[in-house]
């Protein structure tokens, strides 16, 4: 019997996040995304800095998940990164 692919994978992701950064980090996740069969994608952010940019990627990583039939939530939020998703309208998309 062959083994069923992993319902959530984990991965952390860390810095300040340069914007020039940010279309590696799509490509490195859709990949990581698309050969998974996960349902959900556990993002550790323990190690991100609470920045736009930060928003940014993390919600160009929410649009990838769901581009591979996934969701991303979020672990280990700082509270300034929650206060940030929040002022910047996105906590519905980003799920902390």
């Amino acid at each position: 019997m062959a083994a069923s692919p992993p319902t959530t994978i984990t991965f952390a992701i860390a810095g300040p996040i340069d914007r020039s950064e940010l279309p590696a980090l799509y490509e490195r996740v859709c990949s990581l995304l698309a050969g998974s069969g996960a349902a959900l994608a556990v993002c550790d952010v323990a190690g991100v800095v609470a920045d736009a940019v930060a928003v940014d990627a993390l919600a160009r990583l929410q649009l990838a998940a769901r581009r591979n039939g996934c969701r991303i939530r979020l672990e280990h939020t700082s509270a300034e990164l929650r206060n940030l998703i929040a002022f910047m309208g996105l906590e519905d998309v980003l799920a902390v």
